[in-house]
């Protein structure tokens, strides 16, 4: 492969040293996203887009099971409906984008282009529910969102314009509501876990950093190797204030009305960020076996006297796999050398790569090679379908391994400001402390070093970590998280 070639394919910006610039390049080289000629919106491209499907079927299927059903709202909320509900006003109105013309003509009433959709599906739920044998209602939108923040467009972490899926369902009582708040919770978990490969933090949010009219915010928190948190998915519960604004109510068997509890939950593309910040390396992206586009690329070596062999051999290699529904890919093409190949599949993040050459023909073997870490072993040809299985399940857990590791060796305890600012300072990751629960204690350390309380532990009931709030000294109501996030 030439130096040229190399060049063109590989990444040039170090992960440790410059991550902001790395992650950037990996998404753009690794066919993921483009910037968009508007600042603050990216263009996904068919690689990215692939990779945000897959993550979305395991989603639908897991909410379809539980008994949510997929519609689908308008982008436009008028000013009116999204009035009604205070909390979400004051929560969203500096990021609302607003349409005011149609055509040449101005608008009678303002139209809020979606920040969240609450405002527009509760006045049809409303309608919807009469009775309680109308509950529960469970309804789920794939579409996007735009919230036109003034930050830097970094490609699924902040972009103005995101896609993502927002649930929203009523109830005929709390303990039901807060079921499927905690069911929604937990497949969110599942997610990460058994599809992302990230091992998250579970919990909910303090009192003053809540979803915008919500009574609890749960969140899942997935720490990235720079030592910054990501808001991976939120799954809210409603009580009765977003009931009460927009009239859900129904009749209960005896007849009486009464005021449904709902909730709403939501993931977005920041899982995709996640994920490529997690894995990827200085040789590009990484894909758990499960994402992938492609799980496994078959590259054939060969000369010209044992081409045919070859070729034939990697075909139906190719076959046996496809057969056994694994996502595989012969690059057969005769203008691109195999080290070319080998660095090109690196860097989309193919999860394992297969070498054929005369020797594997003659032996009836393959060499198979981790993207992960390069380790490569030979393996008969007899049952490879079931070998190349055990070897992308070892694949996931070697990623998985790897996340849990930074995220138990970024996990500390602070009992003081000094103690607090001096740990995030230096090693970046969590730090865990006892907290009062006063929201001013947390500005001292967000006005110092950028880090905010992220979590607290989901239990209401559960001691803290010390018993004492470690910015103020008064004594600890419970243990709050701090770190620096996207």
């Amino acid at each position: 492969m030439s130096e040229e070639s190399h060049q063109e394919l590989g990444i040039t910006e170090s992960k440790e040293h410059s991550t902001g610039d790395w992650y950037a390049e990996v998404v753009q080289k690794a066919g993921l996203a483009d910037y968009a000629p508007m600042g603050g919106f990216i263009v996904t491209k068919p690689r990215g887009y692939a990779v945000w499907e897959r993550m979305q079927d395991y989603l639908d299927g897991w909410f379809k099971e539980t008994g949510v059903q997929n519609a689908y709202f308008p982008l436009f909320i008028p000013e009116s409906y999204l009035e009604r509900e205070k909390d979400i006003v004051e929560g969203f109105d500096p990021e609302v984008a607003w349409v005011t013309h149609g055509g040449y003509d101005e608008l009678e009433e303002r139209l809020a282009v979606r920040p969240t959709s609450e405002s527009i599906i509760a006045p049809f739920m409303s309608q919807w529910i009469r009775s309680h044998r109308d509950l529960p209602m469970r309804l789920n939108q794939w579409c996007s969102v735009v919230r036109w923040e003034a930050t830097e467009t970094k490609p699924f972490f902040r972009t103005k314009e995101f896609l993502w899926q927002e649930g929203h369902t009523a109830h005929r009582d709390m303990e039901d509501a807060w079921d499927e708040t905690m069911t929604r919770l937990e497949q969110y978990q599942r997610l990460y876990e058994d599809v992302l490969a990230i091992p998250p933090l579970v919990g909910r949010k303090p009192e003053h950093d809540k979803f915008p009219g919500a009574h609890t915010t749960t969140t899942i928190e997935a720490l990235m190797p720079d030592g910054k948190s990501v808001q991976g998915a939120t799954s809210h519960y409603l009580g009765t204030s977003f009931a009460e604004a927009f009239d859900i109510t129904y009749a209960d068997e005896d007849q009486n009305d009464q005021t449904a509890h709902t909730t709403s939950w939501g993931l977005s593309w920041r899982a995709m960020g996640a994920l490529i910040m997690t894995h990827s390396d200085d040789q590009g992206l990484v894909l758990p076996p499960t994402l992938a586009p492609e799980q496994v690329v078959i590259v054939p070596i060969w000369q010209e006297d044992n081409k045919e062999a070859v070729i034939d051999y990697a075909a139906e290699i190719e076959e046996t796999l496809a057969e056994a529904g694994v996502r595989v890919h012969l690059d057969d093409r005769e203008n691109r050398n195999p080290g070319f190949k080998y660095n090109e599949w690196e860097l989309q993040g193919v999860p394992l790569r297969i070498e054929v050459g005369p020797n594997e023909v003659d032996e009836g073997t393959a060499t198979l090679v981790h993207r992960p870490d390069g380790e490569s072993e030979s393996v008969d040809r007899e049952g490879l379908d079931e070998t190349v299985d055990e070897h992308l399940e070892t694949i996931f857990a070697k990623l998985y391994a790897s996340a849990e590791e930074t995220l138990e060796g970024a996990t500390r305890e602070a009992e003081s400001r000094e103690e607090i600012l001096g740990t995030i300072g230096q090693h970046g990751g969590y730090v865990k402390c006892g907290w009062c629960g006063d929201e001013d204690c947390e500005e001292p350390i967000k006005e110092a070093i950028a880090a905010e309380i992220v979590m607290v532990p989901l239990d209401r009931d559960e001691e803290p970590i010390h018993d004492e709030c470690a910015i103020c000294g008064e004594e600890a109501e419970e243990t709050a998280y701090f770190a620096r996030t996207y």
